[in-house]
């Protein structure tokens, strides 16, 4: 394979697999805030952002670790026949089917872009109380989407190289 092709794999991997190890911790903010909204709600009155907040930040952990987790291989796959074929078979049929996940992810990051565009023009807010910006998760989103689009791309360099006989 070609040394660019390696190093784009190579960062690709890197960049999700970092983002991924962060956006872990978002759970603990997660649980800061639900914690937070319970004990507000037992002892005074509960704050108006927490749920919202919290949805916000599930998203985020969502969608940002979307990548790392097809880069572990967590993501759901129908294994009737696929467990038992060749690396080379799995390979061949994978650089297919990439096609439509690229796809699929192609037509959520442009709706994605649109959404974001719209809201960053007129400053759309939440319809809540608490009334927050929602630019700024609908950037999120379209963050953790192109992620997955680059590890599909580099799943697809790799299966590429696994036909040619080669190793990435």
């Amino acid at each position: 394979m070609p040394r660019f092709l390696v190093r784009f794999v190579k960062i690709v991997d890197t960049v999700n697999y970092r983002v991924g190890r962060m956006s872990m911790y978002l759970l603990f903010v997660l649980t800061g805030v639900l914690l937070y909204a319970i004990i507000a709600k037992a002892f005074w009155r509960p704050p108006l952002w927490t749920q919202e907040f919290a949805q916000f930040t599930l998203v985020a952990y969502f969608v940002l670790g979307g990548a790392y987790s097809l880069q572990l291989g967590a993501n759901v796959r129908m294994d009737l026949l696929y467990g038992r074929w060749s690396l080379r078979r799995r390979a061949a049929v994978d650089a297919v089917t990439v096609f439509a996940m690229i796809g699929f992810l192609a037509v959520i990051l442009w709706g994605g872009i649109e959404s974001t565009l719209y809201a960053l023009e007129i400053g759309e807010k939440s319809r809540s109380v608490w009334a927050p910006y929602l630019a700024p998760v609908k950037i999120v989103i379209c963050i953790g989407v192109f992620l997955m689009i680059l590890q599909s791309i580099a799943f697809l360099i790799r299966d590429i190289a696994m036909l040619r006989g080669e190793r990435l």
